[in-house]
């Protein structure tokens, strides 16, 4: 979205209008000082005429009728049962010989809750809202650290194919310097204090010797890591990675196939 200043934004409509209406400019003249047709001038100066400034709001694009909507009764028809027989959208179709899509809109547009929000015997709403969703986070800074590693492909210089043509972009591919960036990170659960570095890979000497200058980072911060959380990845299950956490850090490991456990780290 533009900002409020530019040109047929509200304010620039406003300005036109007046320019034609109030100054007297000619239409032609007044669309080639702000940049637009001497229809649009017109058009923005008969709607200032009828209604003032309030006029130059963009209007409802909702059609004023639907040809295809169901009629008043039928749509009483959805709601009485839904009311009265607690039904849901697909028995209601069956029912009344519509699509269930169709009784779903409907009730929408009447407000009418899910049946799991309502009371099975009386129908009676007994939930407002979907179910607040709710952060976790740990009670002090250290108590638990994520740590994940995030591949981003490197641009050569000049940019990619799109700036500098396909044909010039796959010799580039082919050169030196291309390939994946291995950003790796450890970020703290409590404060969201986070350590990265961009590394040439992601093996297990890698990962572990960031690992101690992660660590040591942290603990001149005033954190002292009790237990990281990583991922089931190689580097994270070798004995370099191991002997790097030392034996005063627990090691947790996600669930596979359970990326969001670790999301935090790739969030921030």
């Amino acid at each position: 979205m533009s900002h409020a200043n530019a040109v047929l934004t509200p304010r620039g409509r406003l300005l036109l209008a007046r320019c034609v209406v109030e100054d007297g400019w000619p239409l032609r003249r007044a669309a080639e000082r702000f940049g637009v047709s001497p229809p649009t001038a017109s058009r923005w100066a008969g709607r200032y005429r009828a209604g003032g400034a309030r006029a130059m709001h963009d209007r409802s694009s909702r059609p004023r009728s639907c040809a295809h909507r169901l009629p008043e009764g039928m749509e009483r028809r959805i709601v009485g049962l839904r009311v009265s027989r607690r039904w849901g959208p697909a028995r209601i179709g069956y029912r009344l010989r519509l699509n269930p899509s169709t009784v779903g809109r409907v009730l929408s547009r009447y407000h009418c809750p899910p049946l799991r929000f309502t009371d099975p015997a009386t129908g009676a709403r007994i939930r407002s809202s979907r179910r607040e969703v709710r952060r976790y986070e740990h009670a002090a800074p250290g108590d638990l650290v994520h740590v994940d590693v995030k591949k981003l492909g490197r641009i050569p210089d000049g940019g990619g194919h799109r700036i500098v043509g396909r044909h010039i972009g796959q010799q580039n591919r082919r050169g030196k310097g291309c390939g994946y960036a291995f950003l790796h990170h450890a970020l703290d659960d409590h404060s969201r204090l986070a350590y990265s570095e961009i590394l040439h890979d992601e093996g297990k000497n890698t990962t572990a010797a960031f690992w101690t200058r992660a660590e040591a980072w942290f603990t001149a911060q005033g954190i002292t890591v009790k237990r990281v959380l990583t991922d089931n990845g190689n580097p994270y299950r070798s004995a370099e990675w191991k002997r790097a956490l030392g034996e005063r850090i627990s090691h947790k490991r996600t669930r596979p196939y359970r990326p969001q456990t670790n999301g935090k780290v790739c969030e921030e």
